[in-house]
């Protein structure tokens, strides 16, 4: 809306994912009172997981366009399931990420369940 104008029904949407508390009756009851319009992404759309879309390309980059899981080009769904089946192995279990203080996700998993238990247990 335009600086210093007053909204007017209708000029706002609030766009959420596809998840359920985005998608009850009193939510969208909720916007329609407020005159705002709602705009819900469909699941495993960009708004639903841009996480996922990150993996998606790492994937492409890293396992379909290479020939570290698999040698030569893919001639079957076989080949690109076991190629996917090593990569998925290596990206959790030996792959170190940045955003994980270049640990593996497995071992960033473990170590903070290890500190949740910690937190979570009697004194």
């Amino acid at each position: 809306h335009r600086h210093g104008h007053p909204v007017q029904p209708g000029e706002l949407i609030a766009h959420s994912d596809a998840g359920s508390q985005y998608t009850s009756l009193r939510f969208a009851e909720h916007l329609a009172a407020e005159g705002i319009a709602a705009s819900i992404g469909t699941v495993a759309d960009a708004y639903d997981n841009a996480l996922m879309e990150c993996v998606i390309g790492l994937y492409k980059t890293e396992c379909i366009t290479t020939t570290i899981f698999h040698n030569g080009p893919y001639k079957t769904i076989a080949d690109v399931e076991y190629a996917t089946a090593g990569w998925v192995e290596w990206y959790n279990n030996r792959r170190l990420h940045s955003s994980l203080a270049m640990t593996t996700p497995a071992e960033y998993e473990t170590a903070y369940y290890a500190a949740l238990n910690r937190e979570l247990a009697p004194t």
